[in-house]
């Protein structure tokens, strides 16, 4: 199961209304009714029928004392020894469900490669500059030239790169970024996320030309940058076909993309690998802040279903790089005096990066029988012993993960513990749940005779030991801790399903300035309708399949100060509500805070080469930025040296910059 990102924004990957009260919020749903011919001209007619969110302007309109701002000054991070050319040889897990990056299954392993990881966006955050301006974080250019901030009257302006195109040559233009409206504002594509967000995050569009176009809101957020310039447009000449079969339709179509790779027909073979293809013709690969970057023709993903099997494969110089974040890895399986690490084959990185913490920990489902039970979340949290694992499976190279938010500087509770390792507490809160005597196997049972037994899925094989840790533990508090260990992509659907006890997941959050709370805890991704008008529980809610509300957690008092944190501009008062939403979170207790990874550890051959400084600060994942190139000479240098048994000079750098003290 992949570190998934809480979308998108990317980053990040937001609230007003509810999923159901769109059209009582003012905003009208494109129609449900077949497409037309054309869905450009369905598109057209629901401008027009949403006039007051869509604007259709002249640049005479344009204020002239802008200031407009375009990031150039800003430093290059990728390396010029950089060269192009190669595949890279990487793997996945289990073969992706679908290309599409909207609608069910599409929140997979593999989407990072083709849209967080792939696709540019208006502008991007600077990763290593990373102090803030009046305006938030430092942005450099993408698909747009440049852009203005109007505070007055809560817009931000952008200008397209007249020379931006699609993948397929086509240019981008405003059609495509009005069509980006419709398109998530649609229930074609069964995306209740994607329709509140466009929804209820912009109060409309403006249109001046063909590249110039602004963005309005209904707040002026601290991040509004973020919201503005961190998102990409549609493209309008791709989804002509767009209709009630889009799910269907376009489940294994590559659409033109704004990035520099692209998936051809040919690069995939269903069930064993995908791959792909450097688009040689990208029209900003020459870019400042582009150049240097998304190196390899190729990138080959493999299906190796086995990690175990993978790291051999890795081992054997088939896979190119491989990550070594766990200890067994790290210093059991690749020690420094490994054959091929001794002999300079193998080179071992160890990156610090500083940023918003992936939230590993147990995620419990309150509409599941027992879960449901307050008293037994908190036994739970109590049996769970994750200080013995950081000690027994990481080698005390984690730490504890302390709230839902860790790693974002002030926003996070500076006094907030998560609960500790209590027998005695756990059988406490077990006891007032009715779970008084042990079984003949240790557990608990209640009057019933029912034993107190949950399940935990997880997609994340590579843990399967710690969680048997976790278990082991567990029983001594008296509970059955049952392990469902499924491949990454089931396990995610039967999650996103809401099938699952509890799960163990991490999203992979993005390094923005504040945490979010929406897209997790509002009663709007738990239930359909949680609560009815009165403020009383909807006895006839149904369950909200597809959100990323893991815990089906519905609050009303949680609900009230996420609005207010989501419509909030005073970064002070942001911070309180966070405080106090993370204390709320932690007495409802139905997500258990498990560890936080400081650093990222990878093993990569000889004939991957990287910038001098590693990585970037902001960096999660080693491919992240495609600061990476295949040295061709060095490996093929490397492959003669095997068999004749030259050697090189080991390499086990660590690189400490960014590191927290």
């Amino acid at each position: 199961m992949p570190h998934l990102k809480k979308s998108q924004r990317n980053y990040a990957l937001f609230l007003s209304c509810g999923l159901l009260l769109l059209v009582a919020c003012g905003k009208k749903e494109a129609s449900d009714t077949s497409p037309q011919k054309d869905a450009r001209d369905e598109a057209k007619s629901y401008y027009s029928v949403n006039s007051e969110f869509f604007h259709f302007r002249t640049p005479a309109d344009i204020p002239t004392d802008l200031n407009w701002e375009n990031g150039q000054h800003l430093p290059e991070f990728a390396s010029p020894d950089a060269v192009k050319g190669g595949t890279l040889n990487s793997w996945i897990q289990d073969f992706p469900r679908t290309l599409r990056t909207v609608g069910p299954d599409s929140n997979g392993s593999f989407r990072r490669w083709i849209l967080d990881n792939n696709t540019m966006s208006y502008a991007s955050r600077h990763p290593n500059v990373t102090d803030l301006t009046k305006n938030g974080f430092e942005y450099y250019p993408g698909l747009a030239e440049e852009w203005a901030l109007d505070r007055a009257n809560k817009t931000v302006y952008v200008r397209l790169n007249p020379a931006a195109r699609w993948s397929d040559g086509e240019p981008i233009t405003t059609e495509d970024v009005l069509f980006n409206f419709f398109f998530h504002r649609s229930s074609y594509i069964k995306a209740p996320w994607y329709n509140n967000f466009y929804s209820t995050k912009f109060s409309g569009i403006s249109r001046f030309d063909d590249h110039t176009f602004a963005l309005h809101f209904p707040e002026l957020r601290p991040d509004i940058y973020a919201l503005a310039l961190g998102g990409s447009p549609t493209p309008a000449h791709a989804y002509t076909e767009l209709g009630d079969d889009f799910v269907d339709r376009y489940q294994w179509r590559f659409l033109p993309t704004t990035g520099p790779y692209i998936v051809r027909d040919s690069d995939i073979d269903k069930g064993r690998s995908i791959s792909l293809t450097r688009n040689k013709d990208w029209w900003a690969q020459d870019n400042k802040l582009w150049r240097h970057r998304y190196n390899p023709d190729r990138i080959r993903l493999v299906v190796i279903r086995d990690v175990a099997k993978a790291f051999e494969a890795f081992r054997k110089g088939d896979l190119d790089y491989f990550s070594l974040g766990l200890a067994e890895y790290w210093y059991d399986k690749l020690p420094d005096d490994a054959p091929e690490v001794a002999q300079g084959y193998i080179h071992k990185l160890k990156f610090y990066n500083d940023v918003p913490r992936p939230t590993y920990g147990l995620w419990m489902n309150q509409s599941r029988p027992l879960i449901e039970n307050h008293d037994i979340r908190v036994g739970l949290q109590h049996a769970l012993n994750w200080d013995l694992v950081i000690r027994k499976f990481s080698r005390s190279d984690w730490t504890r993960m302390q709230t839902s938010a860790d790693g974002y500087g002030e926003f996070t509770h500076p006094t907030l513990r998560s609960r500790t390792f209590s027998i005695d507490k756990a059988l406490a809160s077990f006891a007032k749940a009715g779970f008084r005597e042990r079984g003949p196997d240790s557990i608990l049972v209640n009057d019933q005779g029912d034993r107190l037994s949950v399940q935990i899925t997880t997609g994340y094989a590579h843990f399967k030991d710690m969680l048997t840790i976790l278990q082991e533990e567990a029983v001594k508090a008296g509970i059955d801790l049952r392990l469902e260990v499924l491949d990454g992509t089931t396990a995610w659907k039967k999650v996103q399903e809401k099938k699952h006890d509890i799960a163990f997941v991490a999203f992979g959050v993005g390094p923005e300035m504040f945490p979010r709370y929406w897209e997790t805890y509002h009663s709007a991704n738990a239930y359909d309708l949680a609560f009815l008008e009165d403020g009383s529980i909807n006895p006839n809610r149904k369950v909200q399949t597809q959100s990323n509300n893991l815990q089906i957690i519905a609050n009303a008092e949680l609900d009230k100060m996420i609005t207010a944190y989501e419509k909030s501009d005073n970064l002070e008062e942001m911070k309180q509500l966070a405080y106090s939403m993370e204390e709320l979170l932690r007495e409802d207790a139905s997500f258990a805070p498990g560890f936080n990874i400081p650093f990222m550890r990878t093993g990569i051959w000889r004939w991957l080469g990287i910038p001098t400084s590693g990585n970037v600060k902001i960096s999660t994942s080693f491919t992240e930025y495609g600061l990476y190139w295949i040295d061709d000479t060095a490996k093929t240098e490397t492959e003669k040296a095997r068999k004749s048994g030259k050697t090189f000079e080991p390499a086990i750098t660590v690189f400490d910059q960014y590191k927290l003290e």
